[in-house]
């Protein structure tokens, strides 16, 4: 019998799931094979999902993994184990470890604090894309500097040198920038990670990174998780800032709602994490013998979760398809579910609902430059995105 592998291609709607992922919804677990040949399994449904991520007996450890698709510039289908301080590769006790060192630092309190911060770096960023306009391309004027300059300031990285950290990320996440460049990029940024650590030992500031100086992680985990943070806190930000602003120039009764009520914000980001989830799947590997709704997934089974799947469940969420910001969201999986729910959420959450309303008030006739159908879609990488975002508005 044919095993499938999990569909990527999007034909329709660049906002919407491949289409033969969803027509998968009416069975939340089928048998799927992988690129390398492996007999594993794909999660379409919500509560399956949230299950399987909830249960120690499926690993996240990277070199246990099979993936629905090759990554670009793998040369085979194994992963190697998760470098220092990337927690995401990790299971227990070592996740567990580093995950109680870092839970206090991302508390809704403590990221709710930075919401100054937030609307300072946005109005600076959304002044100089307005002197330099009416036009621009939305990706590189907002949507990569504002998660950016947040990241700069949670790990305190000095102003004399974000031009030359920003431009190495810039690098690493380009998805037209070659393997050997990217290559380059990330071990300058390492070295500067390890340099950057060295100095908050030396003269601890207000930052992340000098916070946990005073911890038992050594020079090479602090400089490992810096990258992590960096990874996972701006790639993903920077995308849904920049997609959701396509979503919502695409739905104008979405976003007429949205400026005549700012209070929706929070709802809003909500909503479209659940209608984008730009970072997909989530893979698990079994390490014991279970049964999930009703069959036995063998231990060395890779489980691929489709997010943009289980987003999209209409056992969850009725109308799946459609974005309405007056949706009660709550339950999406876009930030993951269980031990290794993203650390990052509350901060991502801050700067979005700040970000969103401020754009919209700024630019109240902001639209495409381009035909929706021209816009560059970042396709090739599990973080789903627009390449770049041209936009225009009118002078007043």
């Amino acid at each position: 019998m044919s095993r499938p592998p999990c569909p990527r291609r999007r034909t329709g709607c660049p906002l919407d799931p491949p289409a033969g992922l969803t027509a998968l919804s009416d069975k939340p677990l089928r048998r799927m094979r992988y690129a390398d040949g492996h007999m594993g399994w794909l999660v379409t449904g919500h509560a399956t999902a949230r299950a399987i991520l909830a249960d120690p007996r499926f690993s996240s450890r990277y070199e246990l993994l099979h993936l629905p698709v090759p990554m670009e510039g793998m040369v085979s289908g194994e992963l190697p184990p998760a470098p220092v301080g990337d927690i995401i590769g990790l299971d227990a006790p070592e996740h567990t470890r580093y995950r109680r060192l870092l839970t206090g630092k991302f508390t809704v309190r403590r990221m709710r604090q930075l919401t100054e911060r937030v609307e300072q770096l946005t109005a600076e960023c959304l002044d100089a894309m307005e002197q330099a306009g009416p036009t621009a391309d939305l990706v590189e004027a907002f949507a990569q500097p504002v998660p950016a300059l947040m990241i700069c300031e949670l790990l305190g990285v000095p102003y004399a040198d974000r031009e030359r950290f920003q431009g190495q990320v810039a690098t690493i996440f380009d998805q037209t920038a070659d393997a050997e460049a990217k290559g380059e990029a990330y071990t300058a940024l390492l070295q500067y990670l390890g340099e950057l650590v060295l100095a908050k030992r030396a003269e601890p500031t207000d930052d992340l990174l000098s916070d946990l100086t005073t911890s038992d992680l050594t020079d090479e985990e602090l400089a490992g998780i810096g990258g992590l943070l960096l990874a996972a806190g701006l790639d993903t930000t920077a995308n849904m800032l920049g997609l959701g602003t396509f979503a919502l120039l695409s739905n104008p009764e979405q976003l007429d709602a949205l400026r005549a009520d700012p209070a929706l914000a929070e709802q809003t980001v909500e909503e479209l994490l659940r209608y984008l989830s730009v970072a997909d799947p989530l893979p698990r590997s079994a390490l014991e013998d279970v049964e999930v709704e009703g069959q036995v997934i063998r231990a060395g089974e890779t489980v691929t979760i489709s997010v943009q799947a289980t987003n999209r469940d209409p056992h969850k969420f009725p109308d799946p398809d459609r974005l309405d910001i007056h949706r009660k969201a709550t339950g999406h999986l876009a930030f993951g579910h269980g031990a290794h729910q993203c650390l990052g959420q509350q901060l991502a959450r801050v700067e979005m609902t700040v970000a969103f309303p401020a754009l919209f008030a700024r630019f109240p006739t902001l639209r495409l430059a381009v035909p929706p159908q021209e816009v560059p879609l970042r396709d090739r990488s599990n973080i789903y995105g627009v390449i770049n975002l041209p936009v225009t508005w009118d002078k007043e």
